[in-house]
């Protein structure tokens, strides 16, 4: 027998996750090149600047 739970708040978040990489799939299907430059990961994923920087990223 199956019970159905009900929606939590994390049923939300995993749904707006899988959304998310569906949309970086196909940017990276469509992208030229191997890799998507993460200017274009922010773009995709409608990033607005922050205060932590990426790694790799030695601002100073």
């Amino acid at each position: 027998m199956v019970t159905l739970s009900v929606r939590t708040v994390s049923d939300h978040v995993a749904l707006a996750e899988i959304e998310l990489c569906g949309e970086l799939m196909i940017a990276a299907s469509a992208a030229i090149g191997e890799r998507l430059s993460a200017d274009r990961i922010d773009e995709v994923l409608d990033v607005r600047e922050t205060t932590v920087p990426r790694q790799g990223d030695h601002r100073g």
